[in-house]
């Protein structure tokens, strides 16, 4: 029976182009949907941009726009990601959706019958970056940390409550029973100390009169929600509920991806919501680490804020998603600099796996001339000298670590096993010297190095998918490749290649 899996990224704020740090995490995020589908899963990969609040309200303002053409214009870019990152998410939700909008509505009416809404008169400092109240030990010189050019807000108002604090030793004991619900264990060792310390209820509602971009309260249209409250609700929205209940079921709990800026609000205020809707909580919750550029954190006023669409353009789709993947271990802070994509664009991948694909090709084409088709193996000739091949035992070791790697969203081991890989196939041709043989003696040369492409194509379809299916095209196999389960795919021998020469995956960077 085929298993359900659904995953989901943060939402955005629609008050910026997307940079790399928002292509990390989706790329991230599509490698683990596109490993399930290799695997056989059904998948549902959620996406979207979060619209509403204070901070989208006052750009929209600043810009002299209507809010919602403001946010309209914001999510179009964020949709170009699909193209430009090639992407495969299934879902696409907007906050200001109207299907979402009913479910926050519908979600905030199952928390107040719970009894975990009131009212009350508060005074708060509160961060507009975060969109978050600040207690004096989150700030430095009042100021936020993550947000230094902005002014900390001094607020004293009647907002509605969630009963957060209710929720604090149910959501200690969820912890201790699901050691693995967090990743990578530091962070989750964090929202455990954060939890332990104390919750304290945190309005979920604003004054419209103040700030009027937001989702209306149930029965009370002074009030607005509080952006945090009405966005986490995206991720069970785009299930269809409350209404899809089939859906909603099938897929949820769900895992969800997300920076370290957003574990407090993933994983502990998303988790109590949950606990008060009487909803099943997440199944798991990934935190990954921030870029840097050249060594220095990303900021507007520096001028260093990177599109990942403008990457893509100079340096293929599959060089940026490989960069991403291989230079930063998941759940650490990396540094990204324009060198260093092209260093690795020419060391691994034009040198790598492009040169690699090339060699064998060509070495293939020229076994097999005077056959009545150029580039049919027959299978009997092909299997001569695969079955105690030294590639052999080197690929099936390979896959061991690659599923491994993978399972535990350690991408970048799971690529520095491939290109291990890759360097054993360039050992292998120096050594066996096939463009010295000919006919059956050069074919049980040529034959492991076609099966190693094979599985290299494998390994790399859910990280660098055109760069696999270009292998694989040029083994003559794309379709077939297609339609095989992963079992099969790992299995060693038997494959009919029609080898095609192709362009070269990744021509060398000259400047």
């Amino acid at each position: 029976m085929q298993k359900k899996f659904y995953i989901t990224t943060t939402l955005p704020y629609v008050n910026a182009d997307p940079h790399i740090g928002f292509g990390l995490e989706i790329v991230q995020a599509d490698v683990i949907a596109r490993y399930h589908r290799m695997c056989g899963d059904e998948v549902i990969f959620n996406t979207g941009t979060d619209e509403h609040g204070q901070k989208i309200w006052k750009a929209a303002t600043d810009a002299k726009m209507d809010t919602q053409a403001y946010c309209d214009l914001y999510a179009a870019k964020f949709a170009e990601l699909k193209a430009a990152l090639n992407l495969s998410y299934t879902h696409f939700i907007r906050t200001t959706d109207a299907h979402h909008v009913k479910a926050a509505q519908a979600f905030w009416l199952r928390c107040r019958e719970a009894g975990d809404i009131y009212k009350k008169q508060y005074q708060v400092k509160y961060c507009v970056g975060c969109e978050l109240e600040k207690t004096d030990s989150e700030l430095g010189d009042d100021r936020c940390p993550l947000h230094p050019k902005l002014a900390i807000e001094f607020r004293d108002e009647e907002n509605y409550f969630f009963r957060w604090s209710k929720y604090q030793q149910p959501l200690l004991d969820y912890y201790a029973a699901h050691p693995d619900f967090v990743l990578p264990e530091g962070r989750y060792q964090e929202i455990k100390n954060f939890v332990s310390s104390g919750l304290q209820d945190f309005s979920i509602s604003r004054l419209k009169t103040k700030m009027p971009w937001g989702i209306a309260v149930p029965d009370d249209p002074a009030h607005v929600m509080y952006v945090w409250f009405d966005a986490l609700i995206n991720y069970i929205a785009t299930l269809g509920w409350p209404e899809d209940e089939g859906t909603f079921k099938t897929f949820w709990p769900g895992v969800q991806i997300a920076g370290k800026d957003n574990l407090r609000q993933q994983s502990a205020m998303w988790q109590g919501m949950l606990l008060s809707a009487g909803l099943p909580l997440s199944q798991q919750i990934l935190i990954h680490g921030f870029f840097t550029v050249d060594g220095q954190k990303i900021s507007k006023s520096l001028g260093n804020v990177i599109n990942p669409i403008e990457l893509t353009q100079k340096y293929s789709i599959d060089a940026v998603r490989y960069f991403f993947l291989r230079e930063i271990p998941f759940g650490e802070d990396g540094d990204f600099s324009i060198a260093r994509l092209g260093e690795r664009y020419n060391s691994d991948l034009a040198n790598g796996v492009g040169n690699l694909t090339a060699r064998v090709v060509t070495l293939a084409a020229k076994v097999t001339e005077g056959h009545p088709e150029s580039f049919d193996f027959a299978q009997d000739k092909l299997r001569r000298g695969i079955s105690h091949s030294l590639l052999e035992e080197k690929s099936k070791a390979t896959w061991g670590i690659y599923e491994k790697a993978i399972n535990e969203f350690r991408f970048h081991d799971a690529l520095a096993a491939v290109w291990d890989f890759i360097k054993t196939c360039d050992g292998y041709i120096e050594e066996k010297k096939p463009w010295a043989l000919k006919g059956e003696e050069a074919a049980a040369v040529i034959a492991p190095l076609l099966e190693s492409l094979r599985a290299i194509a494998w390994w790399l379809w859910p990280v660098m998918p055109t760069t696999a299916e270009g292998i694989f095209t040029q083994l003559g196999i794309l379709e077939e490749a297609k339609k095989q389960s992963l079992d099969t795919a790992k299995k060693w021998g038997g494959t009919v290649f029609h080898s095609v020469k192709g362009n070269s995956l990744f021509p060398r960077l000259t400047s």
